[in-house]
């Protein structure tokens, strides 16, 4: 990822700037209204921005010749939807471009696209396909923050394809190729990034359980079976629900005639 300065032709760098633009709009829409809606998720907001901003700042040489990193973009994704990250991603390439020379400005548009767009959408997709499927949080967590990586570096070497295709394969042949030199160090390194969000995400439901709640991270009154009991147990760091016109109190059990009333 981060596409170097003039690498693209120019027609590809403006035709994937003008194809990542509507997302970033649409995320800076989004980002507004909530922030206006929600102050109080400022802080958490910032967080993952600055997540992004390290991670994807790490410039890893690979044993193939080119450099590799982590993206960042899984967390975010997943507490704030991915047309957020849109607008994160985008102000975190543009200030590396600016300050770190990595990327440039006629290679932006790429590069918000591949990173800040596609890595968080596949990423938040699969997250919410490993939950609705009965994941545990933290192991779609992990999905979700893997394939955000991954899928990351599967664009940019479809990018590159394109701008480069192979003399004698064309298309195909120069994929094949970009394809090959990126998963040698990204799987990895997207095992890796999978894990760290999960550790970052522990620390995040002991310390800020209720704003995760709000987010929908956390779910109040899901309740999963107890495998060993045979009972059921609200998921971690949610309240449980009472059926309606049920009320409890400790004490003895007893019954009236519009519900049950524990005393």
């Amino acid at each position: 990822m981060h596409i170097a300065e003039g690498f693209l032709p120019p027609v590809h760098a403006v035709a994937w700037g003008a194809a990542a633009a509507p997302f970033v709009v649409h995320g800076a829409r989004t980002l507004v209204r909530d922030v206006r809606e929600h102050p109080e998720s400022t802080l958490l907001l910032g967080a993952s921005g600055a997540f992004t901003f390290v991670l994807s700042a790490l410039k890893l040489p690979s044993v193939t010749g080119s450099c590799s990193h982590p993206t960042g973009t899984g967390l975010g994704a997943i507490l704030f939807r991915p047309p957020v990250m849109a607008v994160l991603g985008t102000i975190t390439l543009l200030f590396q471009a600016l300050l770190l020379a990595h990327g440039g400005l006629t290679t932006l548009g790429a590069n918000v696209f591949s990173m800040a767009i596609v890595g968080p959408w596949a990423g938040y997709g699969v997250y919410r396909l490993a939950r609705r499927s009965g994941a545990p949080l933290m192991a779609a967590v992990f999905c979700g923050a893997f394939v955000a990586d991954l899928s990351t570096y599967c664009v940019t070497s479809v990018q590159l394809a394109l701008a480069f295709p192979d003399p004698g394969s064309g298309f195909p042949g120069a994929l094949g190729k970009f394809g090959s030199v990126f998963a040698v160090t990204q799987i990895p390194l997207a095992v890796s990034e999978g894990l760290l969000t999960v550790l970052v995400m522990r620390l995040l439901v002991q310390s800020s359980k209720g704003e995760l709640t709000r987010l929908g991270v956390l779910l109040t009154g899901k309740r999963t079976a107890s495998a060993t009991a045979g009972t059921e147990t609200p998921e971690t760091g949610t309240e449980p629900e009472t059926e309606p016109g049920t009320k409890q109190r400790a004490g003895t059990t007893g019954t009236t005639g519009t519900g049950t009333v524990a005393r």
